[in-house]
């Protein structure tokens, strides 16, 4: 890699004046020298205390390499499209605003693209910090809603079907510009509506241009998850969310494609059902609903309601 800068972080925020401060620490004392590396702010119009414990966190550490701006279009595509376009380094690293990462974590990402030089992506387990616990409700199904992200137990590249989370991903930025960032009709969160997906169309496309895409689960971020907002309103939003971003995606390809997106989300709530029925037998009742409303808020998503 050449230059100095060898990764640059985005961490996109927006009302998260709360957790803010703990992602950008975890990232002041890593293992890899501050001249190797930059973090990158984007505050996508938060209405809380984020500008003030932005600024006063870059005030009180200046050796680190941190920019701050903000992104007026709201949704995370816009935001990490923008954080990506003012990074100086070869490699991209997103990261959530409510995550903390292990400390050697940017070491492990560089040390990793220099050992596999086909490595065109790559992703990281996310391990869920509930706050204050995690709810008996909770189940493997589910927990991806969350955050929550383990795809292998070791070194490996994704199946076809398969991608890295966005808040723990990793890419190198001239094939980020090649395939032009995010797609912004997959916004992410744009106030109260969700259309998601956003990271699934990404790395799709960086396949199609045959980039070979890993997973290491020793490059782990932690993310904070506030049980008593995990309320039903909050669950539906993420699920359809992702009903809604597939529904923009198959749009684009076709009628057809629709359609059988459509006949593939009913194969997957029947699923659902007999997964609740089998959780309910096994004496575990309360983790049978969440799984079963999962699939009819995705498939409500997916058709428009």
């Amino acid at each position: 890699m050449s230059g100095t800068l060898k990764i640059s972080v985005v961490i996109c925020t927006y009302n998260r004046c709360v957790y803010i401060k703990d992602a950008m620490e975890s990232l002041y004392n890593q293992t890899l020298a501050r001249d190797q590396y930059e973090v990158i702010i984007v505050n996508n119009n938060s209405s809380d205390h984020t500008e003030q414990v932005c600024e006063q966190f870059l005030a009180n550490h200046p050796l680190g390499h941190y920019q701050y701006m903000n992104e007026s279009k709201q949704g995370a595509s816009f935001a990490r499209n923008t954080g990506a376009a003012h990074a100086h380094s070869p490699l991209l690293c997103f990261m959530d605003d409510d995550a903390i990462a292990d400390k050697d974590y940017l070491e492990k990402i560089v040390t990793f693209f220099e050992q596999h030089p086909d490595a065109g992506g790559l992703g990281g387990r996310i391990i869920p910090r509930y706050i204050p616990r995690e709810p008996k409700w909770m189940s493997h199904y589910v927990s991806s809603l969350v955050g929550h992200f383990h795809y292998s137990d070791t070194v490996s590249v994704f199946s076809a079907n398969k991608y890295p989370l966005e808040s723990n991903m990793i890419i190198r930025k001239v094939d980020f510009d090649a395939i032009q960032g995010f797609n912004p009709l997959l916004p992410g969160v744009v106030g109260t509506l969700r259309i998601g997906g956003e990271g699934k169309d990404f790395f799709f496309r960086l396949k199609e241009l045959g980039r070979i895409i890993y997973y290491d689960p020793a490059i782990r971020v932690q993310h904070v998850v506030e049980v008593p907002k995990l309320t039903r309103e909050y669950m539906y939003r993420v699920a359809s969310g992702i009903g809604r971003g597939e529904r923009v995606r198959m749009k684009e390809k076709g009628d057809g494609a629709f359609y059988k997106k459509v006949l593939e989300y009913i194969f997957k709530l029947g699923a659902s059902i007999i997964l609740g029925i089998k959780y309910t037998l096994q004496g575990t009742p309360s983790k049978a609903g969440p799984v079963i409303r999962f699939r009819i808020d995705a498939l409500k998503g997916l058709l428009n309601h």
